[in-house]
């Protein structure tokens, strides 16, 4: 995916997905939920540490290797933008793109959205060949991926064209700011990006994430009523616990709060599911929720 929208893009998305749920103030708890039992203390950094001491050197060496070259990998990425961005000043493109849209409409917010379609598309071709090597081949190396280039490619389009929807509903209203009030704008700006972060927690778990993976709600009460009861004590005021097919595109554990008001639900993947013990399941959605589920998922031996 292109660096200059995906980077930006990204971190709406998963800000607002993540942070802003999980900052949000609690209502009341449902009844089925009052007398849950509470969540038991858990602490992360010896589970980590426990954890860590098990994996073999060679594994470990591998794990660090993947994740220092990803660091590797951001600077690679913001070069890339800064190419974009000079290649399209220095050459005029931006000016030629600029005039095209002027030429095929004079509406003003129909022309931002046509600058921004050719931006985008502009810079998805430039940035292609980064992408593919740290989306495709380099998570191939890693055993990261599952994915044989068709599906893989699938689901880059599929993010293309939430890039190209997502950025033109920010796009357009905060350049008509900028137009009507100036150098003032970004007071404006700043609530106008609010309004969008909170826009995209709403409709994300229900019409983005479907379009990767399928998702259905979790049964066991063994496992969602105890999760649900965590998340009640940790200030989460979900009221489903939903599972995903991310087994289709890695091997990866994870798990995420998502949404927003009526939207708000936990997931669980089923490489998650399927490899962790219960009892360990369980523990992992302990105090400090947010860390938890990221990097403490204990893999079943």
């Amino acid at each position: 995916m292109l660096r200059a929208a995906r980077l930006f893009l990204s971190f709406v998305f998963l800000f607002s997905i993540f942070a802003y749920s999980q900052t949000s103030t609690a209502p009341a708890a449902p009844a089925q939920l009052a007398n849950a039992p509470a969540a038991p203390t858990f602490d992360i950094d010896a589970a980590v540490n426990t954890y860590l001491a098990k994996m073999p050197p060679a594994e470990r060496a591998r794990s660090d290797a993947y994740f220092e070259g990803g660091y590797w990998m951001i600077l690679w990425d913001f070069l890339s933008t800064v190419l974009v961005m000079w290649l399209l000043l220095y050459f005029r493109w931006s000016a030629r793109m600029r005039d095209l849209a002027v030429r095929i409409t004079r509406f003003r917010p129909s022309q931002t959205a046509i600058y921004w379609l050719q931006f985008i598309v502009v810079a998805y071709v430039i940035t292609f060949p980064l992408d593919l090597y740290e989306g495709y081949f380099r998570e191939h190396k890693y055993n990261l991926l599952n994915q044989t280039f068709g599906p893989w490619m699938r689901d880059q389009l599929v993010m293309f064209g939430v890039s190209v929807i997502l950025g033109a509903i920010l796009i357009v209203p905060l350049f008509g700011v900028m137009r009507r009030l100036g150098k003032n704008w970004w007071v404006w700006g700043a609530g106008l990006m609010i309004v969008f972060l909170v826009f995209v927690s709403l409709i994300a778990p229900v019409y983005v994430f479907p379009l990767f993976n399928k998702y259905t709600k979790l049964q066991d009460p063994r496992i969602k009523d105890p999760i649900l009861s965590m998340a009640r004590a940790n200030g989460i005021p979900a009221t489903d616990v939903y599972q995903f097919d991310a087994s289709r595109q890695s091997d990866r554990v994870s798990a995420n709060v998502s949404g927003f008001a009526g939207t708000l639900r936990i997931s669980l993947n089923d490489n998650l599911l399927n490899r962790a013990r219960f009892p360990r399941l369980r523990r992992r959605w302990g105090t400090r929720w947010a860390t938890t589920f990221s990097i403490t998922f204990t893999r079943a031996r």
